[in-house]
């Protein structure tokens, strides 16, 4: 069966503001991908590795939040704020409660 070439299409969210609170919650969001995602590859077998072997799961990225590369954190938080800008788009409010 051949499949259909896959074509990308989110939600355009070019010009969505962020107000600032949430630009803070980015953040936290960011955070909490790359634990969820941690959680899951150690739950799957992969353990930390200095260089990436998929064969044997292995992974440089087993780390804190804090020592990822700036481009491993800059992907998580580019999944932060697209999130974020998709919610206001679509009209939802996030406000935190007192």
């Amino acid at each position: 069966m051949k499949h259909k070439e896959y074509i990308p299409q989110p939600i355009d969210t070019t010009g969505v503001e962020l107000p600032a609170e949430l630009m803070e919650l980015a953040d936290v969001i960011a955070r909490n991908v790359h634990e969820v995602w941690a959680q899951a590859r150690i739950r799957e077998g992969w353990t930390y590795s200095s260089k990436r072997n998929d064969d044997k799961r292995q992974t440089p990225c087993l780390v804190d939040y804090d020592e990822l590369s700036d481009e491993e954190k800059a992907y998580d938080l580019n999944t932060a704020f697209e999130t974020l800008r998709l919610i206001t788009k679509l009209g939802f409010k996030i406000t935190k409660s007192e």
